[in-house]
């Protein structure tokens, strides 16, 4: 007697965004300084019909939520997680602009190691070109 393979919870997701008809969603990923050319990017994206996630903090611009230091590494790091999330859920991810840092390295990584497509708005700095 076969049992039937359980499904993976990546497939559950995939099947239930198929069964909501749900358009594609993209999640934005690059250096906050880059926070003007994912507005772009969004409005682009948005316009060809997909749902787009993306940072929701610039954390390089001042702010009362992270002004405190040691209240701004644990936002830090509670951002990071929720950006991994972000990624989980999306179909693909899209990296704006034409500077690679520490932080999307990973994250494109991640992506990478989820079987996530990758595009870039500079192609020139995909570190895995």
């Amino acid at each position: 007697m076969s049992y039937p393979q359980l499904l993976t919870p990546e497939e559950k997701l995939a099947d239930a965004k198929k069964l909501l008809s749900l358009p594609r969603i993209v999640v934005i990923c690059g250096s906050t300084r880059f926070m003007t050319e994912m507005n772009e990017a969004d409005l682009r994206e948005t316009k060809a019909g997909k749902i787009v996630v993306k940072p929701g903090c610039d954390m390089k611009s001042p702010h009362e939520l992270w002004s405190d230091p040691d209240e701004a590494e644990a936002l830090k790091v509670r951002l990071d997680d929720l950006h991994r999330a972000k990624i989980r859920l999306a179909d693909e991810v899209l990296v704006v602009g034409d500077y690679i840092g520490d932080s999307t390295r990973a994250e494109i990584a991640y992506a990478r190691s989820l079987g996530k497509p990758v595009r870039f708005t500079h192609p020139e700095v995909d570190p895995g070109a």
